[in-house]
């Protein structure tokens, strides 16, 4: 089986599952921009997914063909997911359980969503005549904690030790260590996408990817938390750190993300079968504190803000080495991290947007959620 796989083409259908989700809604947007036609498959179940749906369907109401199809059901709706497939040439699959809290909380649930609806996902696909290309967003969580990597304070940051291995960045020759249900699941979905290009030759990758923000994300503390400090800064709602603030992360713009999924698919016959790790890698990198430390140069206040005690499996430090991706495909992440949080704050505090963002904390402040992952 080689999968479909071809350049962007106005007969070509894509399927994005999750895909009225932060990262599904701006990729829905470029293809439909570049010709194609997309289904957007999603629950609505996620706070803020309705208003980006939308808005991509305001944004494409005017189409010839109804080039925007939209499919409201479950990743676990396999009646369902069957008919988008057969539709399909290639294939986004973004919807997740996607938060490790939720996952300590109920670990069935999130087991059933990611990792049993992935694989649902895959035998629908093999089972087909052709099947499509697929790509697939998993996590830098599946690393684990990265408890050996010897660090030191450098001011309001933790940076690796002189010698240690990953100075540049964790590239893919980092040993895997779920941790957390979260972690397990993503994991185990990660590693049957790429067997299912080794034992049945289906047209398969994975991102691994560290903390991509913008446009579209309804962040909370629970997920999402560039957003959720920004949302913080523009409310003066108090934010809680939990460790000491000086946990480091790359960060990656979505429009850069959405540049390397649109090359990824270009390039499946040479990528089919790998996993990459993708992130804004060591040129856009911050640490919690640096990142508030931010907002004065882009016109937001700090929030008020406390600490609370380390959460278990978080990363002191993660950077991501993207060096594979990049020479693989040629591509590079372009937004720093002062234009990018601005271009965040700017979207959040559209009369609309800023609405649904309060509806949405409305909702989450009666959530069982209390903790959430930060990066």
């Amino acid at each position: 089986m080689n999968g479909r796989f071809f350049d962007s083409a106005p007969d070509r259908v894509t399927l994005i599952t999750g895909g009225a989700g932060f990262i599904g809604t701006n990729l829905a947007h470029r293809l439909l921009a570049m010709g194609e036609r997309v289904i957007v498959y999603d629950n609505l179940s996620r706070a803020g997914v309705d208003h980006n749906l939308r808005w991509l369907q305001r944004q494409w109401a005017n189409e010839q063909g109804g080039r925007l199809q939209v499919e409201t059901a479950d990743i676990r709706d396999l009646a369902a997911l069957r008919r988008a497939l057969a539709q399909a040439d290639s294939v986004y699959h973004f919807a997740a359980q996607v938060a490790v809290t939720t996952s300590l909380y109920n670990p069935l649930h999130d087991f059933e969503v990611n990792a049993r609806g992935t694989l649902d996902l895959l035998e629908l696909m093999r089972g087909l005549p052709t099947p499509p290309a697929l790509i697939f967003t998993s996590t830098n969580k599946v690393y684990g904690g990265l408890d050996d990597l010897a660090l030191r304070i450098d001011g309001q940051r933790y940076q690796p030790a002189p010698g240690s291995r990953w100075t540049d960045g964790v590239s893919e020759a980092a040993a895997l260590d779920f941790h957390s249900p979260y972690g397990c699941s993503k994991g185990i979905a990660d590693q049957y996408v790429l067997d299912y290009a080794r034992s049945y030759g289906l047209a398969t990758l994975v991102f691994r990817m560290s903390c991509i923000y913008g446009t579209h994300q309804f962040g909370t503390e629970d997920q999402g938390w560039v957003a959720h400090f920004v949302k913080c800064a523009l409310n003066g709602t108090p934010l809680v750190l939990y460790g000491d603030g000086r946990q480091v992360r790359d960060l990656l713009f979505v429009d850069d993300l959405v540049d390397a999924f649109v090359l990824a698919r270009q390039h499946m016959p040479s990528l089919k079968g790998k996993a990459y790790n993708i992130g804004g890698g060591a040129a856009h990198t911050t640490s919690l504190l640096d990142l508030i430390a931010l907002f004065s140069e882009i016109g937001l206040s700090a929030p008020p803000v406390r600490f609370s005690a380390w959460r278990s499996g978080d990363q002191r430090w993660y950077v991501t080495d993207h060096e594979r991706f990049a020479a693989a495909v040629g591509w590079k992440p372009r937004i720093g991290i002062r234009e990018g949080v601005a271009r965040l704050r700017d979207w959040l505090v559209t009369p609309e947007t800023a609405y649904v963002g309060a509806r949405t904390a409305g909702a989450l402040a009666h959530s069982f959620v209390q903790q959430g992952e930060q990066g």
